[in-house]
């Protein structure tokens, strides 16, 4: 049993008061063959997340949750981890101690929790994690969970943390870019008694042992959870381990050992989070969903305008943008919504930057278009370069002329050759492929020479490619120079066989729309019925609404709101993103489809979100009066009309606009309530609202309380001659 600082614990061989500190054991070489090649040559926990190294968010949030003593284990990169550590403010903080411990043999997790417990060093409950996992939960609830559990049932070994988030119906992937996991949770103890995350879509069916069924009187089935990849320990899981050579992955092995283990009798079970913020970096494309996360401030207090542990902080300005102070920017130069400019960067004339990360000290010249890429730091881009959604590591060059097409990734030094065209999904390294790739759960903890051929440093590379070396490489491993452009330096590493659907599925650029299409043409017909989100499954085996289950519905309509706000971010992102690229409406309305989908939204939830945008945007475009923002209105709407009308089929949209401006009004946009009369007018005059949808609005209100009929009241003018012209047509 555990208790917070300056607390005891009672021993349970003694009556003797004796005091433990909270403990943490993370994982800092938690990389999977996704982030190839870039870790070849660097720790995963040290490459930066919006311009601060992953694994520093991790310790951040650690030392606020009140853990006193970390341990970081590392393997591979493990001199580049203590470096950075030793020399980082994690040494100075009082009562906050991070200690290192190095293996060069352990290739897994299970070896990373055997060395450990071999070190003797846990002396109670602790928290795992893993080096690459932001979040702002506080541990206390959890905690108290685990140890009142512990109290009652030794076999509690495990609280694992899990988080709401529906997957995709048509990709069955998470905004994470993970596998849709599926879970079985007894709802009234909070047991875990089944985790798949390697499910068969192509079936529709999950198997469940029939004991299970026979075991539980009620179990919830879900597919909308994600696991934040935090767990509560006792000692015991350390043992286990040490028991079990075979465990070797923390979720495939040691999780799934334990549900189907009736011998011992261990327990797992669960903490759902609702209102904090819990992820792990596991892909590009949870690095990208992560980042922009990051800079819409859900992370908070981790977002870029606040300083902890001596990161340059940037100053927030309008539309989500964040500058550093020492930067040099052109008057010309345009940096669009929910960016980041990095300390000592300067930029060029006529060059946009929009939805993307730029890191420290990089140079970028003069019409340059950047769009939802991460530009780490030392970084030259040349004029008239073009990126779109791409990763830019430390020190590249990018000549001038050059494109990245969406999906690339530039490992560390790289050089591209002037106007050469790097295709999409491509990795350019200066390491040459491996010949022999190693799975993710080999590559878990492994060591970058471990199950691989030896690799040439960067250095050594760069020498032969620049012909600096007498001894010349096979030419079916090096890669010309011409073919990367003049004056190109770098290896493409080819994609294997089936790897391409791979590559978009995780990719940080947005999945393209002929793949959305073609998946969503393939959709079986029967897919509502694999996308339920919660059902309680009987020992019958009759799967009955999660209604029949006595799970709390605050909890529910809290998962809920928690989609709703995500949802309207989601899709004002995708709203800004049409505004300044000027992306066509039929491209916006595939992409807010696929929103609506992932996040089983309606078509009235639609139209309220895209209304909502188009009415901030007007709110933004700077006026004077009144009635430069009346013509403000006029004008935005005018714009968007169609996009906006392609969401109201119904009376029932057409209302739930007017509802959402009603709220706009008395909530984050009072500037529009006393035109709310003069605006109703401009979306009937729009043909935005039909007349039938707004006299049905005013006479829902009839009955209403004052404070709730306001806008009515100052609309009746114009209600009034809405009801005369309808008297009239009859």
């Amino acid at each position: 049993m555990v208790q917070r600082k300056g607390s005891t614990r009672v021993s349970e061989d003694a009556e003797e008061l004796v005091r433990v500190p909270l403990q943490a054991i993370l994982l800092a070489d938690s990389f999977a063959q996704k982030f190839r090649p870039i870790t070849l040559e660097r720790p995963k926990v040290l490459l930066p997340l919006v311009n601060v190294p992953m694994i520093d968010y991790t310790l951040a949030w650690l030392e606020s949750a009140g853990i006193e003593e970390v341990f970081v284990f590392c393997c591979a990169h493990s001199k580049q981890v203590i470096n950075y550590l030793e020399n980082s403010h994690w040494v100075s903080l009082p009562h906050f101690e991070v200690t290192t411990i190095e293996s060069h043999n352990s290739v897994s997790a299970g070896d990373a929790l055997r060395l450990i417990y071999e070190r003797h060093v846990i002396h109670g409950d602790f928290v795992l994690i893993t080096g690459d996992t932001v979040s702002n939960m506080s541990l206390t609830q959890a905690l108290q969970e685990h140890k009142d559990r512990r109290k009652k049932d030794n076999n509690a070994v495990m609280t694992m943390v899990i988080k709401r988030s529906k997957p995709s119906p048509i990709t069955h992937q998470s905004r994470l870019g993970t596998d849709e996991l599926f879970m079985a949770i007894d709802p009234h103890t909070k047991q875990l008694l089944y985790y798949e995350d390697k499910a068969d879509h192509l079936k529709g069916t999950l198997s469940l042992e029939k004991m299970l069924l026979a075991d539980n009187p009620s179990i919830s089935l879900h597919n909308d959870k994600q696991d934040c990849y935090i767990d509560i320990c006792s000692p015991e899981v350390l043992s286990i381990f040490t028991d079990n050579f075979d465990y070797q992955h923390l979720r495939r092995h040691f999780i799934k050992g334990l549900l189907v283990d009736d011998i011992m009798g261990y327990k797992i079970f669960t903490h759902e989070i609702h209102s904090n913020y819990a992820a792990r970096i596991d892909n590009f494309r949870s690095y990208d969903t992560i980042s922009k996360d990051i800079i819409q401030r859900w992370t908070y207090p981790l977002v870029p305008d606040v300083q902890f542990l001596g990161n340059y902080a940037a100053k927030l300005e309008r539309q989500g943008m964040y500058r550093a102070s020492d930067i040099g920017q052109s008057r010309s130069a345009q940096i669009g919504p929910f960016s980041i400019i990095g300390n000592g960067t300067n930029i060029g004339d006529n060059t946009k930057i929009s939805y993307s990360v730029i890191g420290e000290r990089c140079t970028i010249g003069s019409n340059v278009s950047i769009e939802g890429s991460y530009i780490w730091d030392n970084v030259t881009i040349e004029d008239g370069c073009v990126l779109k959604h791409a990763i830019v590591c430390n020190d590249v060059i990018m000549k001038s002329g050059a494109v990245l097409e969406p999906g690339v990734i530039l490992s560390f030094k790289v050089v591209i050759g002037q106007e050469f065209v790097v295709p999409a999904y491509s990795k350019v390294s200066l390491l040459q492929q491996p010949t022999k790739q190693d799975s993710d759960e080999e590559l878990e903890y492994a060591d970058h020479n471990s199950g691989v051929e030896e690799i040439p440093s960067i250095t050594s590379t760069v020498d032969k490619l620049n012909g600096v070396l007498t001894c010349k490489l096979p030419e079916t491993e090096a890669w010309s120079t011409s073919e990367v452009g003049s004056g190109g330096v770098g290896y493409i590493w080819s994609i294997c066989e089936g790897g391409h659907e791979e590559e978009w599925r995780h990719s940080v650029a947005p999945t393209p729309a002929d793949k959305l299409t073609e998946v969503m043409q393939a959709t079986d017909d029967d897919l509502e019925l694999t996308t339920q989100g919660s059902n309680v499954l009987l020992p019958s085996g009759e799967l009955v609404p999660d209604s029949n289950s006595n799970i709390s519905e605050d909890d529910d309509n809290e998962d809920s709101r928690d989609d709703s706000v995500y949802f309207e971010k989601e899709v004002e992102a995708t709203f800004l993103r049409a505004v300044h690229e000027n992306v066509k409406e039929d491209h916006v309305i595939l992409e807010v489809n696929s929103l609506r989908l992932s996040y089983n939204m309606t078509s009235a939830d639609c139209a309220g979100a895209l209304f909502y945008s188009v009415m901030k945007l007007a709110l933004e475009t700077p006026c004077n009066s009144n009635s430069e923002l009346l013509k403000n209105v006029a004008s935005v709407i005018t714009r968007w009309q169609k996009l906006i009308k392609s969401y109201l089929q119904s009376m029932d949209e057409e209302i739930e606009v007017i509802l959402k401006f009603e709220e706009m009004c008395l909530e984050s946009a009072k500037e529009f309530s006393a035109l709310f009369a003069q605006i109703l007018h401009i979306l009937y005059e729009k043909d935005i609202l039909q007349e039938d949808a707004i006299l049905k609005w005013a006479s829902e209100k009839e009955g209403a309380e004052e404070s709730d009929r306001v806008f009515v009241k100052q609309s009746e003018k114009f209600i009034q001659w809405l009801n005369e012209a309808s008297e009239e047509e009859d």
